[in-house]
């Protein structure tokens, strides 16, 4: 059995209100192994969302541990955590978060140009990127002249051009139809594979969870199997 990549240890995050603070996550426990896929379902309000935040280095816990790929995330300087949310993971939202004045090749750049990357090799590397998830003849679209699959493509293109060795994606086809969804997800399998990927993935479909090798159920906070 491969060793874990992702190691949650008592996490919990909670929001003070004015009513006193919300626990949104509970004392999560996780280990999700290299080469992975996993799922997390729940309902709405479970704090699938947040949990994936936490993973990825884009929102602090109140308390806990979050180790992925050998890194102890919240105890790593400013300039290191940046370097963990551009490199080390990759990220794909509900909502793609595409820039809309941008062409999807210019999206898959952005992350590259960041990191300090030539603009002709950032080119070179999204062009192939976009090829690979299938929008080679889209490159010079922006976003509004896209569909919602294909989108959701150039964000999945986005999230992986910087090589990362894990791929979180909250609700990837929550806003897409059953066709569609299946193709991203069908996608999103040969990407895992091509790429030697640790996924974990939010879904609310129990049937595109069933295609992962694990599923996590949430309830108030907390992984309940």
């Amino acid at each position: 059995m491969s060793d874990p990549v992702i190691v949650v240890e008592n996490l919990q995050r909670h929001f003070p209100t004015v009513d006193g603070p919300v626990e949104v996550l509970r004392g999560i426990d996780l280990e999700v192994r290299a080469g992975e896929r996993l799922a997390v379902v729940g309902a709405s309000g479970a704090g699938k969302s947040t949990l994936m935040h936490v993973l990825g280095g884009l929102d602090r816990p109140s308390s806990g541990r979050v180790t992925c790929c050998g890194q102890d995330v919240y105890a790593l300087k400013p300039l290191e955590l940046d370097a963990f949310r551009n490199g080390t993971v990759g990220f794909v939202f509900q909502f793609h978060q595409l820039l809309p004045e941008f062409t999807a090749l210019e999206n898959v750049m952005m992350p590259l140009l960041i990191a300090g990357r030539s603009r002709s090799a950032a080119s070179e590397t999204a062009h192939r990127l976009l090829d690979e998830v299938g929008l080679a003849r889209r490159v010079g679209h922006k976003p509004g002249q896209l569909s919602g699959g294909e989108q959701q493509r150039v964000a999945i293109a986005r999230a992986l051009v910087r090589g990362p060795k894990v791929l979180l994606a909250d609700e990837p086809t929550g806003n897409l139809d059953s066709g569609t969804s299946d193709r991203i997800w069908d996608l999103l399998e040969q990407l895992h594979s091509r790429h030697g990927l640790t996924m974990v993935i939010v879904t609310h479909s129990e049937r595109l969870a069933g295609r992962m090798d694990r599923t996590v159920r949430m309830v108030d906070g907390k992984i309940l199997s």
